[in-house]
């Protein structure tokens, strides 16, 4: 694979968290419908209910919701940065 290819590949992961910082944080927060299926099937809350709105928070610096909307958020955040982390230097290996 030529050696520039590879380097934009790991330039475009890398701005990747960028691209989801504009996307509107309304869109994130409305509370009119969910995409979880254990939601929309039994009308309870997963596990995992709340981590996507809770790791956006994080990504807008707003601590304090990130941890209401789901506690945890301080061990999947970290998961998430060393993969994406991870990533990158395997594409620029």
């Amino acid at each position: 694979m030529p050696r520039l290819v590879k380097y934009w590949r790991a330039v475009a992961v890398a701005l990747l968290p960028l691209a989801l910082y504009f996307i509107p944080r309304e869109s994130f927060f409305e509370h009119t419908h969910t995409l979880c299926l254990v939601h929309c099937l039994t009308g309870e809350e997963c596990w995992g209910c709340g981590m996507s709105r809770a790791l956006m928070s994080l990504m807008y610096l707003d601590f304090e919701s990130a941890w209401a909307y789901h506690r945890g958020v301080v061990v999947v955040a970290p998961v998430l940065v060393w993969l994406w982390v991870k990533w990158i230097y395997r594409l620029t290996k």
